[in-house]
């Protein structure tokens, strides 16, 4: 099991951006798929982005396209959510997951390693 530690989330208000880090315990972090999901009060998880790094695939949802960058230092072990033009509905605990198997699958059952949350509120 990996483990994976989140950070920076915070209150900021719309329009303003945010950068989560996610440090994972795995030497072999190059070959894993990472990624983010979110949950909101009264919502269901949903998928945010993930990042590939064997054929440098990213992949994000809808909803965040455009505004938030998924990107990743494999020296540092570290996975980043650069999120800006942030949106009230952004507002989430924001889960940072990882897939040992590097597989395709982008469900939140894949991925077997998920860290403890970082809370992120946007106000408006």
């Amino acid at each position: 099991q990996v483990q994976l530690v989140e950070s920076g989330g915070g209150l900021v208000q719309a329009g303003a951006s945010l950068r989560l880090s996610c440090a994972a315990s795995a030497r072999t972090f190059r070959n894993y798929l990472m990624g983010w999901f979110r949950q909101a009060p009264g919502k269901e998880r949903e998928f945010v982005a993930a990042s590939r790094w064997s054929d440098g695939s990213t992949y994000y949802a809808d909803s965040v396209k455009g505004r938030f960058t998924i990107s990743r230092d494999n020296a540092k072990n570290t996975v980043y959510l650069q999120m800006n033009s942030l949106k009230p509905e952004d507002t989430a605990v924001y889960y940072c997951v990882a897939d040992p198997s590097n597989s395709y699958s982008l469900s939140g059952s894949n991925f077997g390693s998920w860290g403890q949350g970082t809370q992120v509120t946007v106000s408006s």
